[in-house]
């Protein structure tokens, strides 16, 4: 297995490379830069404006600010500035990264605690009116736009009800008190959109995990437990549940990745300040440089999400093994 890792990672580096050249390539092809939205039209000239570009390096050639920004990052550490803020770009994104890791991480576990009981459930009562139910759900959660969800919830939980802040991450008041009320007003701002995204989130789980319980049940293994007086409750503890569980929790990487990159439309909409919202407004803003290490980031992740849930599904049943 360590082979395979060790592999793994070696293959990553070209990987990211031809990924790189690419997303530096589709930057550079794209109309407009970041500074025509940064100056006044009225004050700044033509050459003050041929002037600044010169200054950030973009009248070089793509290959020559191409091979500028490989020798910054892998030779000095440096991931460039952004051009909207000013400051550099790993700068920008600490906080944002920390923001998104929250929100991924409350949005996994309400995932699970959705969907892992109505598969369960939509399993044990297979043709009922209670299952039939469940699939509707899961029907109309995956055909839900992201962005309806989040406006729908935003409209009657947010500003109706107001149960729920519907922007940014924590209140000044609680930040500056810091401890527990900081901790209870990040848990606040995170729980709508944490559960916008768990409600679009949990079809997949729900449907696999019915389909595998019900594949299970028919078995062969279960078949002889049942035959030798096995308890129905051991039978799905012990051979239906841990069998069905295993595919679902080796994606939990997987999963949880996908929430991480699919929260740019929730963070947006909630004016939630994470690498979701960042990266949307920096391509509108055509801060490159920020856009660029955020899709890197993306794509590299995703990468490595893929080779860890390799490992957790081995780890979690020896018998299977990765070559």
């Amino acid at each position: 297995m360590w082979k395979t890792i060790a592999r793994r990672l070696l293959i990553l580096i070209p990987q990211a490379l031809v990924l790189s050249l690419g997303i530096f390539f589709l930057a550079q092809i794209m109309p407009g830069d970041a500074l025509r939205g940064m100056v006044d039209p009225a004050t700044t000239t033509a050459a003050d404006l041929e002037a600044m570009r010169e200054a950030h390096g973009l009248l070089d050639p793509w290959y020559v600010q191409y091979a500028s920004w490989m020798r910054r990052i892998f030779l000095e550490g440096d991931f460039g500035r952004s051009i909207r803020h000013g400051i550099p770009v790993t700068s920008v994104i600490a906080d944002r990264l920390v923001n998104t890791m929250r929100l991924s991480l409350v949005t996994a576990f309400f995932t699970y605690l959705i969907a892992l009981p109505l598969g369960l459930w939509a399993a044990k009562k297979k043709g009922t009116l209670i299952d039939r139910g469940i699939m509707v759900y899961t029907f109309v959660a995956l055909s839900m736009p992201t962005i309806i969800l989040s406006l729908i919830n935003v409209m009657f939980f947010g500003f109706m009800a107001g149960w729920f802040p519907v922007a940014g991450s924590i209140t000044l008041q609680a930040s500056a008190e810091g401890g527990f009320a900081a901790f209870a007003s990040r848990m606040h701002h995170l729980i709508l959109p944490g559960i916008t995204l768990a409600l679009l989130g949990t079809t997949g789980i729900i449907y696999f995990l019915r389909s595998e319980i019900i594949d299970f049940e028919n078995s062969d293994f279960v078949t002889t437990a049942r035959s030798k007086g096995v308890p129905e409750s051991k039978i799905y503890t012990r051979h239906i549940l841990r069998n069905a569980l295993l595919p679902i929790a080796g994606h939990a990487g997987i999963i949880v990745v996908g929430i991480f990159t699919g929260s740019v439309f929730v963070e947006t909409i909630f004016s939630f300040p994470g690498m979701g919202e960042l990266f949307l407004t920096s391509i509108v803003a055509r801060d490159f440089p920020v856009a660029n290490i955020l899709i890197m980031f993306y794509s590299i992740l995703g990468v490595i999400a893929v080779l860890v849930t390799d490992i957790a599904i081995t780890i979690i049943d020896p018998r299977i093994h990765i070559k």
